[in-house]
């Protein structure tokens, strides 16, 4: 790829270089919003360069950036939303001619952390895959029998189930832990109470682009065209009610307490030169989930526990390209049996586990089932997520000379709200 230089100070490490061009929707108070770009530390205003004629030929609707979500913007489709991308980029490179714009500038450019960043999209429909065999593996082996870890079905399909869109929130928005039916396996009938076993579940999820009417499928190869751009994602988990409820349907009331997810949508044409082979699929799957190009994405992934009054402490390192299967395999899979899409829709990975201990997505296998506790900063340990335990999640492709990141996706855990119930 060219290599390209900006005229904006963007650190080495920022996950918001030249190469990016994310999008997200910040808050400009009293009920105002905008859609913005990040360029290192900086988040730049889309309207404000609309409104000083930084986007004159290009025929755009005169408050599209003005908008609450992005969804108006992407509904603009792939080849203007990548039209807009490539301007910034121009703009922002060494020379653009907003370089000598000041009072532009002014306006424009705004420090990260002195705005508040909200949920990029208006989510009408959330479904959450289960993608990763190490993490399928490990599961099965700590509730079933470890020789038949994987169910029949797992190896032939993308196994997910449909989620509460109602309850993702974006990244720094704090959530209580959830109340529930917990059954103790020596006794015969549950109880009520607060979940003891809060897990949180590394993923990252991709955004629909395009739309489809009820009855049309998504072709495998055509399914990246549908797709928009990527997220992270932390798909909260309440494993002791989880655990108690999913027979026979699956996640309930373990899972739809909230989601949390990273306030810029990272663009697939950004992410494209870190494709990769994606792990081979020893049984053959059926023609509709065949892939004439079967790749990934190398993303790396890390997650951190943060004790209340003390410092971060590094649990997982994982990476996107260990899913078994492939966002344009869970996307064509969705939608074979007719199932429409819309734009904005949010499809997440499921757990991202690797081949080793330290690669493990989530509390469940990082700690074993609770058997192996692991040391946090303030000198205690962890099994499951606590109360004020602040839980931090990062994401990126590439290095410094060539750098997309996700920025984070941050949650810090509340205790209960207070309730009146009879467990009686």
């Amino acid at each position: 790829m060219k290599r390209l230089k900006s005229w904006v100070d963007i650190p080495k490490d920022s996950d918001f270089s030249i190469y990016n061009i994310p999008f997200g929707v910040y808050s400009k108070g009293s009920g105002h919003y905008a859609i913005a770009t990040a360029i290192g530390d900086f988040v730049l205003d889309l309207d404000v360069l609309h409104a000083n004629q930084y986007f004159y030929d290009l025929d755009l609707p005169k408050d599209i950036f003005k908008s609450r979500y992005l969804n108006p913007f992407i509904s603009l489709g792939k080849p203007m939303t990548q039209t807009i991308r490539l301007r910034l980029q121009e703009l922002l490179m060494e020379g653009g001619v907003l370089q000598h714009d000041l009072k532009t500038n002014r306006e424009a450019f705004i420090k990260q952390g002195t705005v508040d960043m909200l949920l990029p999209l208006d989510i009408g429909n959330y479904t959450d895959f289960y993608s990763s065999k190490e993490h399928a593996t490990n599961v099965g082996t700590m509730f079933r029998d470890p020789s038949k870890a994987l169910l029949p079905n797992w190896e032939h399909m993308p196994v997910g189930y449909h989620g509460r869109a109602s309850s993702i929130v974006a990244s720094g928005t704090p959530i209580n832990r959830p109340y529930g039916q917990l059954k103790d396996p020596a006794k015969e009938s549950p109880d009520f109470g607060v979940s003891k076993r809060l897990d949180f579940e590394l993923e990252m999820g991709f955004v629909i682009g395009r739309g489809t009417e009820l009855g049309d499928v998504v072709p495998i190869h055509e399914a990246r065209e549908y797709i928009f751009g990527m997220v992270l994602f932390n798909d909260w988990s309440a494993r002791d009610i989880q655990v108690w409820e999913y027979v026979p349907l699956g996640p309930f009331l373990g899972k739809n307490f909230a989601s949390s997810m990273s306030p810029w949508v990272v663009t697939m044409e950004a992410l494209e030169p870190f494709r990769v082979p994606a792990p081979e699929q020893a049984t053959k799957v059926l023609p509709y989930l065949r892939e004439q190009r079967h790749d990934t994405l190398d993303i790396h992934l890390k997650v951190a526990i943060q004790p209340k009054n003390s410092l971060e402490t590094e649990v997982c390192q994982s990476n996107y390209k260990y899913l078994y299967w492939t966002m344009e395999q869970q996307l064509a899979h969705h939608t074979i049996n007719g199932c429409n899409i819309k734009v904005g829709d949010v499809y997440a990975s499921g757990t991202i586990s690797g081949p080793t201990p330290d690669s493990y997505g989530s509390m469940l296998e990082l700690g074993w089932k609770g058997t192996k506790p692991i040391p946090v900063s303030d000198g205690t340990t962890r099994t499951f997520i606590e109360d004020h335990d602040r839980v931090v999640m990062r994401g990126h492709a590439g290095d410094q000379h060539q750098r997309v990141g996700f920025g984070t996706v941050e949650t810090l855990v509340l205790p209960p709200k207070k309730i009146l119930y009879d467990n009686d």
